[in-house]
């Protein structure tokens, strides 16, 4: 009898890993119908944390999206998942309990069937009370392992992780290749120890194909008993993003799997359509390097989900290093050059902050280490002259226990500072806060929403929601969205000078703001300008 392999279309994260936004609400309506036409994907990724922050900044109400975009695929009898950070939620940083269980009960009303549970760092204490929170609410937590390639992650590693985890509750295990650096051997053996031991848990693989692994890992891991594949449709898959349905599709069937057949005059469809929100306005938000493949990205490990906002921090710090390298009589970087440096310096950066896996938020915090010691290293400063709470929270152990043992030489820079290392419950730092939330709400006016939706919403993306509010996101967003066509329709010599280069100092603060979506520790969000210059907009939280 022949293994059947289903599919899922991850539609969120495609345009996650290839720009800044993603389509409207009245967008996703209209492809919906498109993608169930299809008759291939038994699921559907349609939200997470990058999908309710785009639309908060998009100016619209992102509970109002999810509701419409889940809506037709459970009328299909299609199911639908989203991305959870754990002990993050939907955000870049720490949620109190009380606002993450209530993410689970407003997202079941919604209509998303599996929270797609991850751990930065694979503690299972940030994701075993998901699992627990999304049991209560109704939903099927789907326990995730964010692999990577280090000394540390073996398949042994991870298979101790996901004993853990299934042990908790959790009926499906995902495995997020987000940087597409899994070894496919190594997942092949995983995945068969883990079905070996579990024959009924459900196994679903996230690869990206950036570094070009990507198919040779879902044949192995279909082989090894996976059940279902992650997969994307053009003009998105491929380059940082994922391998096209069609040729997954082809592949598995050839090597005696039981694959659904594909209805093309609908693939075309959402083809034409997933284009034309691209020529509308999102393909001005695309860096066209995300559509290469690189073998580069073997060696720094960075995930194809970060690499549209690490473009943009690349193009706006390399003015402010090269003016640093001039002012001491060295050769400017060019853009390539300067892109290899910041991969060897996360290279050698990822050991020694503890082999972190490269996924959001410690991709970002490893990413941000390194850029910012280019930096310092431009100044004549020495390496980690410049790094924020929230990177000195991870290495800490403040979001939980690293994999591997922090450098003696960041230890020592630590007790210089006067900071403790910490091995508590990451949990037990962020007590319930909903109260104050409600009682603003109140006091505002506000309405809690159905299912206490604009509750959760409001807790969880406090900045955002107050500009979505206010109507200042909006606002924000059309001027963005002018200046990006105005800086199109110029040509490169206009473009080149159109806008001041930063700072020193500007650039350095940008440059610690995650991407576009997170907020400062320190109390400031700092917004990424959408033509790749910087424009310093700190909002107070």
């Amino acid at each position: 009898m022949q293994k059947e392999i289903k599919f899922s279309l991850v539609y969120r994260d495609m345009w996650q890993s290839s720009g800044k936004y993603q389509p409207r609400l009245d967008q996703l309506v209209r492809v919906a119908p498109a993608i169930i036409r299809m008759g291939c994907f038994a699921r559907v990724e349609t939200n997470g944390g990058a999908f309710e922050q785009v639309n908060l900044l998009y100016g619209e109400n992102p509970n109002k999206a999810v509701r419409a975009f889940t809506k037709p695929f459970h009328e299909a009898g299609i199911q639908t998942h989203m991305l959870d950070r754990g002990l993050n939620a939907l955000r870049m940083f720490p949620v109190p309990a009380d606002v993450r269980r209530l993410m689970y009960k407003v997202k079941h009303a919604q209509g998303v069937d599996i929270p797609r549970i991850f751990c930065g760092l694979n503690d299972v204490r940030n994701i075993i009370p998901s699992i627990r929170y999304a049991l209560e609410a109704g939903m099927i937590p789907q326990a995730t392992l964010c692999i990577t390639n280090s000394p540390i992650h073996t398949a042994e590693y991870y298979f101790g992780i996901a004993e853990q985890l299934i042990a908790a509750g959790a009926p499906e295990i995902c495995l997020k290749d987000m940087a597409g650096i899994g070894q496919p051997a190594m997942l092949g053996k995983l995945v068969a120890m883990i079905k070996a031991a579990h024959p009924k848990v459900l196994i679903q693989y996230h690869g990206h194909s950036g570094p070009g692994l990507s198919m040779a890992s879902i044949l192995e891991v279909c082989k090894a008993g996976a059940d279902i594949i992650d997969t994307a449709v053009e003009p998105l898959s491929w380059g940082k993003v994922h391998p096209d349905v069609i040729s997954v599709q082809s592949m598995l069937k050839h090597a005696g799997f039981k694959v659904p057949e594909i209805n093309m005059e609908a693939y075309m469809e959402v083809r034409k359509l997933t284009q034309e929100f691209i020529d509308d306005f999102l393909g001005y938000f695309m860096n066209p390097g995300n559509k290469l493949m690189s073998s580069l990205l073997l060696g720094c490990g960075l995930p194809g989900g970060m690499m549209g906002s690490m473009m943009a921090d690349l193009t706006g710090m390399m003015a402010a290093i090269n003016n640093n390298r001039k002012a001491q009589g060295l050769e400017p970087y060019t853009e390539d050059a300067l892109l290899v440096r910041l991969f060897d310096e996360v290279a050698y950066v990822w050991p020694k902050v503890g082999y972190p896996p490269l996924v959001t938020p410690f991709s970002q915090y490893v990413k941000n280490i390194a850029l910012m010691n280019l930096f310092a290293e431009s100044m004549g400063q020495p390496r980690y002259s410049m790094m924020d709470d929230s990177i000195w929270g991870m290495i800490l152990g403040k979001s939980g226990q690293l994999p591997g043992e922090v450098a003696p030489e960041l230890k020592a820079l630590a007790k210089e500072k006067g900071y403790e290392f910490t091995t508590t419950n990451p949990q037990d730092n962020y007590p319930d806060d909903l109260p104050r939330f409600i009682k603003e709400m109140e006091e505002n006016g506000w309405d809690r929403g159905e299912d206490d939706e604009e509750l959760f919403e409001f807790a969880m993306h406090e900045t955002q929601y107050r500009a979505y509010k206010s109507g200042q996101a909006k606002e924000q967003f059309n001027k963005d969205l002018e200046a990006a066509k105005n800086k199109a329709q110029a040509t490169p010599a206009k473009a080149a000078g159109k806008a001041g280069e930063p700072t020193p100092e500007e650039a350095a603060a940008i440059a610690m703001g995650i991407h576009l979506f997170e907020q400062e520790s320190q109390g400031l969000t700092i917004r990424h300008n959408p033509d790749s210059r910087w424009r310093y907009a700190a909002l107070p939280r």
